[in-house]
C-alpha cells in the first residue's frame, strides 16, 4: 500500500483550504507541499546563524541549527520510510524541529523563558508551533490574519513535540507545546487525538533528532578537540556525575561503563587520537554513520517485532515507536559525553553567561522602546495586541527570530554599553 493512502481526508485538511494548483504544475502530494514550505521558510535560513553545541561563527566544522536540522531530517526520512509510514511528514517534521528556538539555543530559551513569565513563558516547541501557523506567512483567512504556512493537519501533529499546555495536569511544567493564545490551531491540529498522545510521526522525529545531536554533538566535540575517545573509558565517573546531574540517566557508573563498553566494541570506534588527517576524519565519520544505524536499526526491529505490523503500524495513532531500553541508555551515554566535554566546558559556560546577560538587556529595551524599534510584522502585531502580556509575547517572537549575529548587533545598537563578543 502507498503509504499516502493510510492517510485519511481529515489528515490531509489545512485550516484554510486551498485549491488545486495550475493543471501546468508538477504534481505534488500534500504532503511534499508542506516540506516545500518549510524548506522555503525564511525561519528554515536563520537556522543557519543559530547555535547548536557552539557558536556557528568559531568554526566553519562544527554544525549549526539547520545543518543539525538537515542531519535529523535525513534520519527520519529513513526510519519513517522503513516503518512504512509517510516519510514527508516526518522529514517535514524533523525541518521544523528548532525553527522555533532563540538566538544561543538552549541558553536563551531559558532566558526567554524567566523574563516570559507575564505571559507565560517561552519554549522553543511552542515557539515552533506558533511559527508554523502565525508567524511565517504564506496564508491568509477570509479575515486577512496569517495562518502561517497553512501545514497540512497530518504534519503539524508531527510538529509537536510535546502536545500539551504548559502545567497541564500530569506534566512538568518546563516543557510544553503551546502558548495559550494559540490553542484554538492547536485544538484544530488535535482534533480526534487521543490526549496529550504524540503521533507516531512525531515520536519518530523525536528519536530522529536524539540519534542525530547525541552522535552528532560527539563528533563536534572530537574534531573541536575537547575529547578524545580512544581513551574515553579511562577515567568516566565525572562524566557520569555530569550525565546525572543534567538528568540523562540515573544507572549507576558500573552500569554505564559497561553500556560504553557495548559501544567501544563497535567496529569503527577509534583506538587512537583524532589528528586532523582525512584519513582520522574518514574514520569518525564511519563511526557516526556506524551509530546512527546501530540506533535505528534497534528501533526498526523493536518496533516491527512488537506486534504492531500491518496497515495500522506506522499512521499517527496506530502504533508507538519502541526504542530498546539499551537504545535509550547507549543514546544517553553520548549525550553524557557530549554534555560533559563540550557544554560543560569552563570557556563555554563563560560565553552563556554573556549571552544571558545580553538578552536579559534586550528584551526590555524593546519593551520600553516598541514598536518603534521592531521589525515591521511585529510592529504591527504590537499594535494590535490588546494587553500588556500580548505585547510582551510580541516583544520575544521578534527576538526570537534573531541569528545569535543579529542579537548582538542589535543589543549594540540600542543597548548602551553592548555586551560584544557573545
Amino acid at each position: 500500500m502507498d503509504p499516502l493512502d493510510r492517510y485519511d481526508d481529515a489528515a490531509r485538511a489545512r485550516v484554510v483550504p486551498e485549491p488545486p494548483k495550475r493543471v501546468d504544475a508538477p504534481e505534488r502530494t500534500p504532503f511534499e507541499r508542506d516540506r516545500a514550505r518549510v524548506v522555503h521558510a525564511a525561519a528554515s535560513r536563520r537556522l543557519a546563524a543559530k547555535t547548536q553545541v557552539v557558536g556557528p561563527q568559531s568554526d566553519d566544522f562544527v554544525r549549526n541549527r539547520l545543518t543539525h536540522s538537515l542531519e535529523v531530517a535525513q534520519i527520519a526520512r529513513d526510519l519513517s520510510r522503513a516503518l512504512g509510514s509517510h516519510p514527508d511528514i516526518a522529514e517535514t517534521a524533523a525541518l521544523a524541529h528548532d525553527l522555533g528556538h532563540p538566538p544561543f539555543g538552549h541558553n536563551g530559551e531559558r532566558v526567554l523563558d524567566e523574563l516570559g513569565g507575564p505571559c507565560g513563558g517561552f519554549e522553543g516547541n511552542a515557539q515552533t508551533l506558533r511559527l508554523l501557523t502565525r508567524l511565517e506567512s504564506k496564508t491568509v483567512d477570509a479575515e486577512g490574519r496569517s495562518v502561517g504556512l497553512n501545514l497540512t493537519r497530518a504534519t503539524l501533529d508531527a510538529c509537536t513535540k510535546y502536545p500539551w499546555p504548559r502545567a497541564a495536569e500530569g506534566y512538568e511544567a518546563v516543557k510544553f507545546g503551546v502558548y495559550a493564545d494559540d490553542l484554538p490551531v492547536f485544538g484544530w491540529l488535535r482534533e480526534g487525538a487521543p490526549a496529550s498522545r504524540r503521533c507516531v510521526e512525531a515520536q519518530i522525529m523525536d528519536l530522529a533528532d536524539d540519534v542525530a545531536y547525541s552522535v552528532h554533538d560527539v563528533e563536534d566535540g572530537v574534531v573541536a578537540d575537547r575529547l578524545d575517545l580512544a581513551t574515553l573509558h579511562r577515567d568516566t565517573a565525572p562524566v557520569w556525575a555530569t550525565l546525572r546531574d543534567w538528568g540523562l540517566a540515573e544507572q549507576p557508573d558500573d552500569v554505564l561503563d559497561e553500556v560504553l563498553a557495548d559501544l567501544r566494541a563497535v567496529g569503527s570506534w577509534p583506538t587512537a587520537p583524532y589528528d586532523g588527517s582525512r584519513r582520522s576524519l574518514a574514520a569518525l565519520k564511519n563511526l557516526t554513520s556506524d551509530l546512527i544505524g546501530r540506533f535505528c536499526g534497534a528501533v526498526q526491529q523493536a518496533t516491527l517485532g512488537s506486534g504492531a505490523a500491518g496497515d495500522a503500524l506506522p499512521v499517527r495513532y496506530g502504533a508507538d515507536l519502541v526504542v530498546p531500553e539499551r537504545t535509550a541508555l547507549e543514546i544517553a551515554v553520548l549525550k553524557g559525553v557530549a554534555a560533559h566535554f563540550v557544554m560543560g566546558a569552563s570557556d563555554r559556560l563563560a560565553a552563556m553567561d554573556r549571552q544571558r546577560d545580553l538578552l536579559a538587556d534586550l528584551v526590555p529595551v524593546l519593551l520600553d522602546r516598541a514598536p518603534d524599534v521592531l521589525d515591521r510584522a511585529f510592529a504591527d502585531d504590537w499594535r494590535e495586541a490588546a494587553d500588556d502580556a500580548a505585547r510582551l509575547r510580541v516583544v520575544l517572537d521578534q527576538v526570537a527570530s534573531l541569528t545569535d549575529a543579529s542579537a548582538v548587533a542589535w543589543h549594540a545598537r540600542l543597548c548602551r554599553d553592548g555586551i560584544m563578543g557573545a
